[in-house]
C-alpha cells in the first residue's frame, strides 16, 4: 500500500515542529547547494526560524551580490526606481549582521555549513588581498630599480665628465710648465751688454773722446791743446 499524501498544515506539537523544522531546513540548503553545482546557477536562501534565527545559504557570488542583484530585477520590471523603508531596513541589517561575521562576532546563531561558507569567503578575500598586495610591491620594487639605475647612469655620466675635465686640466697644466721650463732656459744665456767707454783725460796733454754716431761709424779724435801761462807769454811777446 503506498504513502499516504501528508496535509500541509501547521504542527501543532512543538517537539515534532521542531525536529521537523530541523530536518527540511536541511534538506532545503543540500537541495539550493545542488542546484547551484549542477546547473551553475546563483542561489540565495533565508531561512528564519519561529525564535527569529537566521539560516542562510549562498553561492560563492555571496549574497549581498545576488539581491543587489535582486532588487534591480524587481525595479526594472516593476519600473518603480523608489525603494521603501522596509527593504532598506532588511537589507542595512543583512549588511551589518554579515559585517559584523566578518570582523568574528555574533558568530553563534550560526550552523557548521555557514560557518565553512564564511571561512571560504574570508580565504577568497585573503587570497585577492595577497595578491594586491604582491603586486603593489612587485610595482614598487620595479620602480626602485628603475631609479636606481637612472641614478647610477647619472653618476657615471658625472664621473666621466669630471675625468675628462681633470685630463684637460692636467693637460693644461703640463704645457704651461714646459713654456715655462723653455723661458727660463733662454734666460740663461743673455749676452752681456758692450762696456761702456768713458773719455780719458791727460794732464798738460789733451783729452781725446770716442763717440758712436748713430751709424755706427767711429768719431775721429778732436785735440784739445792746452799751453801753460809761460808759454802764451812767449807767444804774446
Amino acid at each position: 500500500m503506498g504513502r499516504g499524501r501528508v496535509q500541509l498544515k501547521r504542527i501543532e506539537n512543538k517537539i515534532s515542529r521542531q525536529v521537523t523544522f530541523s530536518k527540511r531546513r536541511s534538506g532545503l540548503l543540500k537541495k539550493a547547494h545542488e542546484i547551484s553545482v549542477l546547473c551553475d546557477a546563483e542561489v540565495a536562501l533565508i531561512v528564519f526560524s519561529t525564535k527569529g534565527k537566521l539560516f542562510e545559504y549562498s553561492t560563492d557570488s555571496s549574497m549581498e551580490r545576488i539581491l543587489e542583484r535582486y532588487e534591480r530585477y524587481s525595479l526594472s520590471e516593476t519600473g518603480n526606481w523608489s525603494m521603501d523603508y522596509p527593504k532598506l531596513t532588511a537589507r542595512i541589517e543583512v549588511l551589518q549582521r554579515n559585517l559584523r561575521h566578518f570582523v568574528g562576532e555574533d558568530l553563534d546563531p550560526l550552523s557548521l555549513r555557514e560557518l565553512q561558507n564564511l571561512e571560504q569567503q574570508l580565504d577568497t578575500a585573503l587570497k585577492r588581498i595577497r595578491t594586491r598586495k604582491n603586486q603593489l610591491m612587485h610595482e614598487s620594487i620595479s620602480e626602485l630599480q628603475k631609479k636606481e639605475k637612472s641614478l647610477v647612469e647619472q653618476n657615471n655620466a658625472l664621473a666621466k665628465k669630471v675625468k675628462e675635465k681633470e685630463k684637460v686640466e692636467q693637460n693644461n697644466r703640463a704645457q704651461w710648465e714646459q713654456q715655462n721650463n723653455i723661458g727660463q732656459n733662454s734666460s740663461a744665456y743673455v749676452v752681456p751688454p758692450p762696456p761702456l767707454q768713458l773719455p780719458s783725460l791727460t794732464i798738460g796733454g789733451s783729452f781725446v773722446g770716442r763717440a758712436v754716431e748713430e751709424d755706427g761709424a767711429e768719431a775721429r779724435p778732436s785735440p784739445n791743446t792746452l799751453m801753460p801761462p809761460w808759454m802764451l807769454r812767449h807767444v804774446n811777446e
